[in-house]
């Protein structure tokens, strides 16, 4: 018996080695490389079927002033908050990638997306490749969720789930005419001639558990990740059926799989949060119908998730007076701006080597600006230990976070709190001076709707016109936003 030959490929971005070696050739990242067994190559009519046709109609090149761009109909899923991630809705022919952690809510939340669609009429299938359908049966049950119209399907063979999303897709529609999306620019979906139906909906739980016949892997594997997905994403383009794929992550939170996985499908979600907590947080990395970073937010019920319409409050602490070492923060998460308290707690250090520690912040920016805060405005905290928390489970990215981490940590300091009605944005540099942020003026209204009276922001950020109920205090420098922290 001919023994099998091993590959070794790299979990980041897909590459193969004949043996084994520390950093991978192809992306240079270290200790990605795992044993797969090397795949026998196969023709394109056996390995993608006889109905994949090719993406376009004409492979020549065409003069970009000639194409006319289409505005693609959106299709609402009924959860408003994940409608607001993914841009507006659903997109004809669109692949999503949602990732999270084990028991976070992400096939929660897509029963529910599909269980409002299917009510609506929409044409739907779930494809579970991780649980019976007697046990989605029983969490729709607990979910309170209307099951009729819901179609199922346990399956993991890649291309069984293609030759069913063609059956689903060539029966006739239920609902009428009348009911259906606009022409998507004369694409006509398969199996359906002359007709512009709504698109179908499928969620594949996960892609992980899916394996196709024309590879030799193991379910799971890079070759068969990176072959199921390619397949599916495929198939959508040419029928227009609206793909959402389950992606498992690893312990450090990224998706698993090889990283070409992300740069296939239209969109990238995470479920972010602490499963001990009932929110959570759905952020898209990547969007190509859609802005980046949008963030939708829910709350973990015993009916399931349900959005959260005012998130600004999930992230402000309630003190029933005003405590040193906090300050909040007007974040911009897409195109919604959030108020979020930002802590800090600075304490002498015990040991010889003061300990510099984040939560939901970038610890090597905390480094930064603590040299500025000692450079520039005579502030030093070298033998003390600084502690930065970002009030509610919320990762912040941006670098418009910088000035209210500097007053928190002053006002720790010091030990003297900062007015309760007062916020604070605007980006740091190293020469001590106080960048603008996008959307200030955003921030500042979303600010005084909530109540609050002060901001201090950039100077470039000052509006044009006043703010009804609130006071701009403009800064150039951080020794300026010393200064103010003194003459509270």
């Amino acid at each position: 018996m001919v023994k099998a030959k091993s590959i070794y490929s790299c979990t980041e971005c897909g590459a193969s080695a004949p043996k084994w070696q520390g950093q991978c050739p192809g992306c240079a990242q270290w200790n990605t490389l795992v044993e797969a067994v090397a795949e026998i190559a196969t023709s394109t009519a056996k390995r993608f079927g006889a109905n994949f046709a090719p993406l376009a109609a004409s492979s020549k090149p065409q003069d970009l002033a000639t194409i006319r761009p289409r505005e693609e109909p959106r299709l609402a899923t009924g959860v408003e908050e994940f409608d607001r991630v993914l841009g507006g809705g659903l997109v004809a022919g669109g692949v999503v990638l949602i990732g999270g952690d084990p028991g976070i809510g992400k096939s929660t939340l897509l029963l529910q997306a599909l269980a409002r669609l299917a009510e609506a009429g929409q044409p739907v299938l779930y494809v579970s490749g991780e649980e019976s359908g007697e046990q989605i049966a029983l969490r729709a049950n607990r979910l309170q969720l209307p099951a009729a119209g819901l179609r199922l399907l346990a399956e993991i063979n890649l291309e069984k789930i293609i030759a069913t999303l063609q059956d689903e897709i060539s029966t006739p529609p239920k609902t009428s005419q009348s009911d259906v999306l606009p022409p998507t620019g004369g694409r006509k979906l398969l199996g359906r001639p002359g007709e512009f139906p709504t698109p179908l909906v499928a969620v594949i739980d996960s892609i992980q558990t899916l394996w196709s016949d024309a590879l030799q892997s193991a379910p799971g594997s890079v070759a068969q990740v990176r072959e199921c997905a390619a397949q599916l994403t495929r198939f959508a383009k040419q029928t227009g059926v609206c793909i959402i794929l389950v992606g498992h992550v690893t312990k450090e939170g990224a998706l698993a799989g090889p990283r070409v996985l992300e740069h296939i499908v239209d969109t990238v979600l995470y479920f972010e949060g602490d499963t001990h907590s009932s929110f959570r947080l759905v952020r898209a990395v990547k969007n190509r119908f859609g802005a980046v970073n949008e963030l939708g937010v829910f709350a973990m019920t015993d009916k399931g998730l349900k959005g959260v319409s005012n998130p600004s409050a999930l992230f402000l602490s309630q003190h029933a007076q005003d405590v040193a070492g906090s300050c909040v923060l007007v974040t911009q998460e897409g195109t919604r701006p959030l108020l979020v308290e930002i802590q800090a707690l600075v304490d002498s250090a015990m040991g010889g080597n003061p300990r510099r520690l984040t939560v939901g912040l970038d610890p090597q920016r905390l480094a930064m600006l603590l040299a500025v805060l000692h450079r520039h405005a005579g502030v030093m905290c070298g033998d003390q230990d600084v502690f930065v928390n970002a009030v509610g489970g919320v990762r912040i990215q941006e670098p418009a976070a910088d000035l209210a981490v500097l007053l928190a940590i002053v006002s720790s300091l010091r030990n003297k709190p900062l007015p309760g009605k007062w916020v604070a944005f605007g980006e740091v540099g190293l020469a001590g001076e106080i960048r603008p942020a996008p959307r200030g003026q955003e921030r500042l209204k979303e600010a005084a709707k909530l109540g609050f009276t002060h901001a201090l922001i950039p100077k470039a950020n000052v509006p044009r016109q006043a703010i009804k109920g609130m006071t701009v205090i403009a800064l150039e420098r951080v020794e300026q936003a010393m200064d103010q922290l003194r003459n509270w």
